[in-house]
């Protein structure tokens, strides 16, 4: 990034940051960003001298784009918590105070990356096969609805099971796409604020040591423990940088899986689901096979709830019942309207 485009960054961030602190009504979360704003412009006038000593031409003022403009309105409208991956990506630094619990000063401190990392990811630890279960639900309801749809409008048993194969491999190949997408847009995001961050802390590391102690302090601890503490992290460069990464931009680098593998793992984990009201087409039923698709769609229903129910909390049986609930009346409404759309096209 060059010298010029580093100078508009922070004045950027320094307009949005004024435009937080007015809307945010906690003290705490109003200072930070108060803070935060005339750190940026104490950053920027590090960039301007810069310029001035290499002769580059910058503008008078900073004038905020259509697109800063934007956000500024999101921010007013709809509150910073509720935009936070969009303020990200405007280089807006301590989002963490909007997932983050509260630090108190009785609070044990961490002192490694991994512990401060970790209240990030309580739930971690089986995100993957709560993604994969989750996958297997979706597969599952989508291409029951769809089969039964379609089983409402004939009983050609041939043309109801190609349907289904239909419904698995689009549904399959749009889950796989749509997760593809969204993992590459999140670590090209980290990648990208990640180079600004290691830039920012090359260039101005006690002005960055700073900003982490005041988001601290917004978090509950006394400044003068945050700064003991942000200095100790300052002391490894690499320390410092994931933490920042963690406490500016509410980013942990180790949530961000492969592309490539998150969408072979939903492509595979909707199929599985897609493929269970095939089944009594697998095993040679295809003379009036809606009581068996019914029949088989219902176990296949009940044990995607009663698994669902391990990240709930709640009992199998009573999670079971509930998927079987919801599933079945999905498909019984996608029946009942097939036989309404087949009698009319008769």
């Amino acid at each position: 990034m060059s010298v010029s485009e580093s100078w508009y960054e922070e004045k950027q961030s320094a307009y949005l940051y004024k435009v937080m602190a007015a809307v945010e009504e906690a003290p705490a979360r109003k200072t930070l960003f108060t803070a935060l704003a005339d750190a940026a412009e104490s950053q920027a006038r590090i960039w301007e001298e810069r310029m001035h000593t290499e002769y580059i031409e910058y503008p008078a003022s900073y004038r905020p784009s259509s697109r800063t403009r934007f956000v500024a309105w999101l921010i007013r409208t709809a509150g910073p918590r509720s935009i936070r991956p969009v303020l990200a990506a405007m280089k807006v630094r301590g989002l963490s105070v909007y997932s983050g619990a509260m630090i108190h000063a009785g609070h044990p401190m961490p002192t490694t990356v991994d512990e401060i990392g970790h209240r990030h990811t309580t739930f971690g630890g089986g995100g993957n096969l709560r993604a994969a279960v989750f996958g297997v639900s979706d597969g599952l309801v989508s291409n029951a609805s769809l089969v039964m749809g379609v089983a409402g409008a004939t009983q050609d048993g041939k043309m109801i099971f190609l349907t289904g194969i239909a419904g698995l491999i689009a549904g399959a190949a749009s889950m796989a796409a749509g997760e593809y997408i969204s993992v590459r847009s999140q670590r090209e995001l980290y990648e990208y604020q990640i180079g600004l961050e290691r830039d920012e802390l090359r260039e101005y590391p006690q002005e960055e040591a700073e900003e982490l102690a005041l988001i601290y302090n917004a978090r509950g601890v006394p400044m003068d423990q945050a700064r003991q503490l942000a200095s100790g992290i300052f002391q490894d460069p690499e320390h410092a940088l994931n933490t920042l990464s963690r406490e500016e931009l509410g980013l942990n680098p180790q949530d961000l899986g492969s592309p490539r593998g998150a969408a072979l793992s939903s492509f595979v984990s909707f199929a599985l689901g897609a493929l269970a009201p095939l089944l009594p087409f697998v095993f040679g039923v295809r003379d009036q096979p809606v009581p068996a698709i019914m029949l088989v769609t219902g176990v296949s229903l009940f044990l995607v709830g009663a698994v669902l129910s391990l990240f709930t909390g709640r009992g199998a049986m009573r999670g079971g019942v509930r998927m079987v609930l919801i599933g079945g009346s999905a498909g019984l409404i996608a029946y009942l309207i097939g036989i309404v759309l087949g009698i009319s096209l008769l």
